[in-house]
């Protein structure tokens, strides 16, 4: 069996592999009228491109509001049952259109830094076929990938995932076969040593596409809840209600380890006070159980300087968007899109995560300037997040999704990428590498949403053994 060399056993091999060289970022169009892009950085420190966007692929539509991607496959690979590795590489990236349902594929190879499209599924073919719409977040799975979806067919919900063939990217079926109380769809992802699939909650196509609702937030419509799944037969096990103050169940950080049953899930924001939180899943006996490990206050500020949205409430929500577990499990990376904050977390001892570092960049209020543009006050703050495999470097970049973009920060939320330095052996802390920071122009307009590394990075991979 030939195996991609981007397929790592255990995570081990993944953080002694060579270093990224190259990140690609998707960037979107907020007013349709411009195609979406994947973009290319260069990554490499004696390269004399760092730091720049050295690649740049159009798509051939307009309106797709390019989100999360990922590969076709990964190190996952090795979990395959009977399935023709033969030809099965890292070099399809998937492009879900949040907005226009379709998926555009672009082949990596031969040459990384021009991807090339090669394939688009239709917005037509998810529906018929898995009976879902509005593609949001995708995993490369042991028997195919994995795309969670916000939508149903030609009605607002149940989302949920569809299968897709990881060879010729066709849609094969939804992925659920007993869908119990779930209804609510956003991330999923897996312990795959234990069988066990787990998904978030959002909210429907109509919940969030013209930005935040504030009666939905305060009467507790959106998510609050992870799902348990057995992951080979698609069927529900269990539902965990972490409550209804705790609104927005996003982000899936699932331990890298494959004996370990433990991950994080961040929460938007607690209708209670404002704050964020962080909370871990883990397994008790042979039941699921969610605790709420980290707090992120929000910051009092004066109604004069929040937007409509916020001058009520006279303070600045954290609004944990994103967050990213390193590959050896040991650091947390928490992104506060509203204070404008990352925040870096011990978490060895995964029931006690302890902060070892902190940067501000932007800020609903702050506008904190990156130190290589000090001039230039940032709109925006960290939001997708995303860590190298060795853990030493982290990527960054500022949109949410184009309607919340213009809510929380309505006199526009520019463009930018921002990269943070780590020594995980000297305990952590985050330097901003100031040789890396393409914004405004760089972008030609577009906004700035998600991250991948080449040959993989800490949210890709799933790993088979220790």
């Amino acid at each position: 069996m030939t195996l991609d060399p981007t397929f790592y056993r255990s995570p081990a091999d993944a953080i002694a592999a060579p270093a990224e060289r190259l990140a690609y970022i998707v960037a979107f169009d907020r007013s349709a009228q411009r195609p979406d892009a994947l973009t290319v950085l260069d990554t490499d420190p004696g390269s004399p491109a760092y730091g720049t966007i050295v690649g740049w692929a159009d798509l051939p539509t307009r309106g797709d509001e390019l989100h999360h991607f990922g590969w076709n496959a990964c190190s996952s690979a090795y979990a395959h049952a009977g399935h023709d590795t033969g030809g099965l590489f890292r070099r399809y990236l998937l492009l879900p259109g949040l907005r226009s349902s379709n998926v555009h594929v672009y082949d990596t190879q031969p040459d990384p830094r021009h991807p090339r499209l090669v394939r688009t599924v239709a917005a037509d073919e998810l529906a018929a076929k898995a009976g879902y719409s509005r593609p949001h977040t995708l995993h490369c799975g042991p028997d195919g990938v994995y795309l969670s979806c916000l939508g149903g067919a030609g009605e607002d919900g149940p989302g949920g995932i569809a299968l897709l063939d990881h060879d010729t990217f066709d849609v094969v079926r939804a992925w659920e076969t007993e869908r119990g109380p779930q209804y609510l769809a956003y991330d999923a992802w897996w312990h795959l040593n234990q069988n066990t699939l787990v998904t978030s909650e959002w909210g429907t196509p109509s919940m969030i596409e013209d930005g935040l609702n504030p009666e939905l937030l305060l009467g507790g419509e959106y998510g609050h809840a992870l799902h348990f799944w057995d992951l080979d037969q698609g069927r529900h096990l269990q539902r965990v209600e972490l409550g209804g103050q705790y609104q927005m169940v996003l982000e899936l950080r699932p331990s890298h380890d494959p004996e370990a049953t433990w991950g994080f899930v961040g929460v938007v924001v607690s209708t209670e006070d404002l704050s964020a939180s962080v909370w871990r899943w883990h397994r008790d006996g042979g039941t699921w159980q969610a605790d709420k490990v980290i707090t992120v206050p929000a910051e009092p500020a004066d109604p004069a300087t929040l937007p409509p949205a916020l001058q009520p409430f006279g303070a600045v929500p954290p609004l944990i968007s994103d967050i990213d577990l390193s590959v050896d499990d040991r650091f947390l990376y928490v992104s506060c899109w509203g204070t404008g904050e990352l925040k870096q977390f011990d978490v060895t001892d995964p029931a006690h995560p302890r902060e070892t570092g902190s940067v501000r960049l932007g800020g609903i209020t702050g506008r904190v300037p990156h130190p290589a543009a000090p001039g230039e006050p940032l709109s925006g703050g960290p939001q997708m997040v995303e860590v190298s495999r060795d853990g030493s470097r982290i990527y960054v970049t500022n949109s949410l999704y184009g309607s919340w973009d213009d809510q929380f920060y309505p006199d526009g939320v520019g463009a930018w990428l921002a990269k943070f330095d780590t020594d995980p052996d000297a305990g952590g802390g985050l330097t901003i590498d100031t040789r890396v920071f393409p914004h405004g122009d760089d972008f030609r307009g577009l906004r700035a949403h998600q991250v991948r590394l080449q040959g993989g990075d800490a949210s890709s991979d799933s790993y088979c053994y220790r």
